[in-house]
């Protein structure tokens, strides 16, 4: 991560937000599995990208949480975060991918502290009725290996990089919130089937891009929550087996070792990592957990993918 998040006090927050205030052009509130979120800054193309990702929120309704985008002499990136207000100054930020991940971080804080709803940074699909969550470290292939699955006519998709959980019974359900999803170029290379789609995409200097997946798998494939019973936790260790099965208990401790897979959580505590563990600990509970290590061909993975899923 190549970004440092700093927590700063109401009257620090004040002072940023007067040195940043004429640097905010556009203002655009936005839905975020109901929070509303405002961003704040004077970058014409984050504000385009910002649209394109989430779903508009009435400019009547009071913001629930502020993200200035702006920038700063120095160059370096850092992420300003008052928790008592829920505002976040993310200063010299020109990936976009950071900002969508850290917009959903401040619904995550507001949702994990007021409504006892979880962030997982991660992939929901949906196969018949059962939902299949896909973690991992980066560059172990999550995005690769949930499109892959996607080539499949029978798999849906609730969100392909990150879903908020709710706890109901036993049953955990994953729910998405974004409105379009963030495409690499690469996909194009690893999945002929979504060629076309990135050759229509605005990608960034990131070779990145906000697309409609409706044009390449159709909208009734797009789901807006699913009951999670199949989580895949891929990682890439030339030393180790190719596919094992969990514990829940291993799964955890798995998880909380790497930072529940999610490098853009905004605050870390005592009481978060209590909330969180608690929240992972029903998911793994409720559903097969499987380590994939995905050092072989996608195809290679993806083979041992559905065959745990009996596909």
């Amino acid at each position: 991560m190549r970004y440092s998040v700093e927590l700063i006090s109401p009257e620090r927050k004040i002072e940023f937000a007067e040195k940043y205030a004429d640097q905010v052009l556009y203002e655009v509130k936005s839905e975020i599995y109901g929070c509303c979120i405002k961003l704040l800054t004077g970058i014409r193309d984050v504000k385009s990208r910002w649209e394109e990702s989430f779903y508009f929120m009435s400019q009547s309704v009071r913001s629930h949480g502020r993200m200035y985008v702006v920038n700063d002499d120095g160059g370096k990136n850092r992420v300003l975060y008052d928790p008592q207000s829920k505002t976040a100054f993310l200063v010299n930020f020109d990936y976009y991918g950071w900002i969508k991940s850290l917009a959903l971080s401040l619904a995550g804080d507001i949702l994990e502290d007021e409504h006892g709803i979880h962030s997982v940074h991660g992939a929901c699909l949906d196969l018949d009725g059962r939902g299949i969550c896909i973690i991992g470290g980066s560059g172990t292939g999550k995005t690769t290996h949930t499109y892959g699955l996607l080539r499949d006519q029978r798999v849906r998709v609730v969100s392909d990089d990150w879903f908020f959980g709710r706890i109901y019974g036993r049953d955990v359900l994953g729910y998405g919130s974004e409105k379009n999803f963030y495409i690499r170029a690469e996909l194009s290379t690893i999945w002929k089937e979504f060629a076309w789609l990135v050759e229509r995409a605005e990608l960034d200097s990131m070779g990145r891009g906000v697309v409609d997946l409706r044009w390449a798998i159709g909208k009734g494939r797009i789901l807006p929550l699913t009951t999670i019973r199949h989580v895949f936790i891929l990682k890439r260790d030339s030393s180790d087996d190719r596919i094992v099965r969990l514990s829940p208990e291993d799964a955890l401790q798995m998880v909380e070792k790497n930072g529940y897979f999610n490098p853009h959580l905004l605050v870390d505590g005592d009481l978060k990592r209590r909330i969180r563990s608690g929240f992972f600990r029903a998911m793994l509970s409720s559903a097969s957990v499987w380590v994939v290590n995905t050092i072989g061909t996608p195809e290679e993975t993806q083979s041992m993918i559905r065959d745990a899923i009996n596909v």
